[in-house]
């Protein structure tokens, strides 16, 4: 039984040492999104540190996936790594959308990040339907807040469940390999740290950090395809098949990247070395492949090949079909074309002794001529 007598105690006494605070532990998903970014910044080239850190700016709906995005990136800004900032882009499509995207940039101010920025645009009523024309709007909106900003990159937080649905998409569409690679980790200044991390991980960071992210209703209005592929379609798939689908269609998107890469490689340096163009204009409007190494190209060169002549002259990427109807003139069974592609572009095969618009006789070629516009 401890006894009430108090101990000695020295003189003087001295001023009592607070105890330490136990350090907090990490999240291991917040950790595991912050590898993830260090990573693609790493792998982008962009440096962190020095006298000017490089600005980095996180591209934000209000959404679990950029809010969690924001909030990885926070670390770095506040470690003095990076200067991260964001730009909300507010499309104006639902009610209640200006308040949606101002909560936004005030959770987004809240974490530390300068500057926040709020876009409204306009989604012009086009033939390509709702989602692509506000994408393309979304995009030059945030192409400007990184010129503004002078951003070395543009933080995107899409995730791997993303990417598995725009796979799936992709099948449906019966697309090529570089639609099935899916969604690239980096186009030009624009990167995807996030696609290694599951929705559910997103979700979890925001819980974590206190986060109260808003949800978009339309990810679940079946009135679109991508919506339907998010609450049927894979749920369905891993019901039926077991679980573990959606890391599947990723790992299936990065293999693909890869094949797309190296074969739009071999492509390009083809068509340059193929690539002939009429004689004596200022700016090409035929360009002429020879039949000959055409044919000696596996097809997978040879359809990306013709695509790239058709879209040199200004025309739309064609679709497979009309890719397929161009190498039927290689076969030299029935017409010799034209095959008419998108752009007023159109292909055909040059008859022997006919000599194409300001050139000589070329037997042997196909021609890609832009039709004038005058």
């Amino acid at each position: 039984m401890p006894s009430s007598v108090p101990s000695p105690v020295p003189s003087p006494v001295p001023s009592p040492v607070p105890a330490a605070r136990p350090r907090q532990r990490l999240n291991p998903t917040l950790g595991k999104a912050r590898g993830l970014l260090r990573d693609a910044l790493r792998d982008a080239g962009i440096q962190p540190g020095g006298d000017a850190p490089p600005v980095l700016l996180v591209a934000c709906s209000g959404g679990p996936d950029s809010l969690a995005l924001a909030e990885t990136a926070s670390f770095f800004n506040r470690r003095g790594d990076y200067r991260v900032g964001a730009a909300v882009v507010d499309h104006g499509l639902q009610p209640g959308s200006a308040d949606v995207a101002q909560a936004a940039a005030a959770k987004l101010a809240a974490m530390g990040l300068e500057p926040v920025t709020v876009h409204r645009v306009h989604v012009p009523e086009t033939g390509m339907g709702p989602e692509a024309a506000a994408r393309s709007v979304r995009y030059e909106a945030l192409d400007e807040a990184a010129d503004a900003s002078g951003a070395a990159a543009v933080l995107l937080g899409h995730t791997l469940d993303d990417q598995a649905e725009q796979v799936l998409l992709g099948l449906a569409r019966g697309s090529g390999t570089r639609s099935l690679a899916g969604m690239p980790e980096r186009r030009g200044r624009y990167l995807r740290p996030f696609l290694g991390l599951r929705r559910a991980e997103v979700e979890e960071i925001c819980t974590a950090r206190e986060v109260d992210p808003w949800h978009d209703p339309t990810n679940a209005d079946p009135a679109y395809a991508r919506s339907r592929v998010r609450t049927t379609v894979l749920p369905f798939l891993e019901r039926e098949l077991g679980p573990g689908i959606a890391e599947a269609l990723y790992r299936s998107s990065r293999i693909l990247a890869q094949d797309a890469d190296y074969l739009e490689a071999q492509a390009a340096e083809t068509y340059a070395r193929l690539r002939q163009e009429s004689a004596g204009a200022a700016a090409p409007d035929e360009i002429l492949l020879s039949e000959e190494s055409l044919r000696a190209l596996p097809p997978s060169l040879r359809q990306r090949v013709l695509a790239l002549a058709a879209v040199e002259l200004g025309g739309a990427q064609p679709s497979w079909e009309r890719v397929r109807a161009v190498e039927a003139l290689l076969r030299r069974e029935g017409s010799a074309g034209p095959v008419q592609l998108v752009g007023k572009v159109s292909a055909y095969r040059q008859v022997r002794g006919k000599p194409v618009p300001q050139g000589d006789p070329s037997y042997g070629n196909l021609v890609f001529r832009k039709k004038s516009s005058a």
